[in-house]
């Protein structure tokens, strides 16, 4: 059984609370750690094979050596993991051999493996640089494995790292590997024990731990942990410093961004296009579109070319705003200097003009861009379907229906939502509720508006009954349930004597917990 260092998780606990969800980074070399009191790496004897567990070593071997697995295929039956640890050790100096007789064993006899025996092929694998096919053994022991086990591999590999001649890479690859599985906790734990041993991990795993803290949207604790990099010299790269910039920019700090621009020289590094498109797309989305047009302009200048992403983000920035003009003077820009707009740059153009019942300019960058053999996608009828249906021009929008045949485009919730309401708008509650059955049908799943779209229409259409009946749907697909819209159903089917279903009603939503607070009787 693998002892755990008390004394490093006493360190542990304490680290934590000021270290809260670390973990990754890879580069070529792994660091030492600058300022710790390094605590020995420990050694642990183990027994060397006597008698029968000798022999089968010994024998085993042989038949490795010579690749004659039919003999091997005999002795499976009799393996264990103290056999395979020592086999192992005896082969490790040839890693294909020690990864092939490791996956044999796998296969044929699974019981015979313990944490003792990854340990010794993940340091094979690593010393000999073979990351990926080290970091797929431990995804499979850290995912497939009990509860328990992800805590106690760090403590496997220590037990054993000088009885394999080992590298700091094993660890370097475990606290990857953590980061890649978003197990944030213990890759946390285990960057803390690297540097307890005098171990620091790689820029590119401190970058795959950013990239994974930053997915999850865990901002705070990605710029956190990029400052402890800088605290342990662990050197960055451009990679490092362009998501400490999304960071800045998505948590609202858009001037530690800026700094961390004019930074990247003085630290030895060149800004990319990335870096600018970052804080353009940071600025746009606090609605800076004047600093964003300036970034835009210092690309030029700094011999960099801004490309069909900085266009877009500056083109959806302005949408958002209702700058129309201002997003098409842009487009017209791209095309000026030859940057080709894509899918993206029409849908946000579309989507922009139909938002505001403008379908005429929408429908021209639809024909530009069928004109210029852009693909169109779901986003692109989408818009113009909702467009047109919020003004109720429901038999135009169906001809944009037909054409999502034409595409081998299939229509989803968005789609069945606007047809909802451009009947509504019509005030043709009846063929709405037709087709909100055939978007149930077609597997969609409405959304909150729709339904309170079509409650709404049932209401002023005094159908009660149809109202209810959408309700019923509401609670059976846990959508939240505004209490207003509650009340005045109710209330319409009281008024024409149908208490009873209003009791069902309540029943079947306070059985769920769905209101908030009581209704009047």
């Amino acid at each position: 059984m693998i002892r755990v260092s008390t004394c490093v998780n006493r360190r542990l606990c304490y680290q934590y609370s000021s270290f809260a969800g670390y973990g990754g980074s890879e580069n070529p070399r792994l660091s030492k750690n600058p300022a710790a009191a390094n605590i020995p790496i420990p050694h642990r004897s183990n027994p060397e094979p006597k008698g029968q567990d000798l022999d089968f070593v010994n024998v085993a071997h042989s038949h490795l050596i010579q690749s004659d697995w039919d003999k091997l295929n005999k002795l499976s039956d009799h393996l264990d993991s103290f056999r395979v640890k020592n086999v192992l050790l005896k082969i490790q100096k040839d890693y294909l051999l020690s990864l092939e007789f490791f996956n044999w064993t796998k296969t044929r006899n699974p019981g015979s493996h313990s944490l003792e025996t990854h340990a010794i092929v993940l340091h094979t694998l690593t010393k000999n640089r073979k990351f990926k096919s080290a970091e797929s053994i431990l995804r499979d022991v850290l995912v497939n494995g009990a509860v328990d086990l992800p805590a106690k591999v760090f403590d496997a590999l220590l037990y054993s790292y000088r009885e394999c001649d080992s590298t700091p890479r094993v660890f370097d690859s475990l606290f990857k590997t953590f980061a890649h599985l978003k197990k944030f906790r213990n890759a946390t734990d285990t960057f803390m024990q690297m540097k307890d041993y005098g171990f620091l991990p790689t820029v590119e795993s401190c970058n795959a731990y950013m990239s994974s803290l930053l997915g999850q949207g865990r901002v705070d604790i990605a710029l956190t942990f990029y400052r402890e990099m800088r605290r342990c010299k662990i050197s960055p790269n451009t990679y490092t410093l362009n998501m400490v910039m999304s960071g800045y920019c998505r948590s609202g700090k858009l001037d530690k961004g800026i700094e961390l621009l004019q930074d990247m020289e003085r630290l030895g590094f060149r800004a990319t296009d990335v870096s600018y498109n970052t804080l353009i797309a940071g600025h746009c989305e606090k609605g800076l579109l004047s600093s964003a047009l300036k970034l835009k302009n210092m690309m030029g200048k700094n011999g960099l070319q801004p490309n069909v992403v900085t266009f877009n983000t500056l083109i959806h920035g302005f949408c958002r705003t209702v700058k129309l003009q201002e997003a098409s003077k842009v487009f017209g820009e791209m095309k000026t200097v030859n940057v080709a707009p894509n899918t993206v740059t029409y849908n946000t153009l579309i989507n922009g003009y139909s938002q505001q019942g403008d379908h005429e300019m929408a429908f021209r960058f639809y024909e530009d861009m069928v004109c210029n053999g852009i693909q169109r996608d779901i986003l692109t009828y989408n818009a113009l379907i909702l467009g047109l249906c919020k003004q109720a021009k429901t038999r135009k929008a169906a001809q944009f229906v037909k054409e999502l045949d034409k595409e081998n485009l299939v229509p989803n919730s968005s789609t069945f939502s606007a047809l909802i309401m451009g009947q509504f708008v019509r005030r043709n509650a009846d063929r709405g509720f037709e087709l909100y059955k055939s978007m149930i049908r077609s597997g969609c799943h409405p959304n909150e508006q729709t339904f309170n779209m079509l409650i709404s229409a049932f209401c002023k259409n005094e159908d009660f009954d149809g109202a209810a009946q959408v309700l019923r749907e509401m609670v059976r697909r846990s959508i939240p349930l505004d209490s207003r819209t509650v009340h005045q159903v109710c209330n319409g089917l009281k008024h024409q004597g149908k208490d009873q279903l209003v009791k069902e009603l309540l029943h079947e939503m306070e059985g769920k917990k769905f209101l908030q607070e009581p209704l009047d009787n």
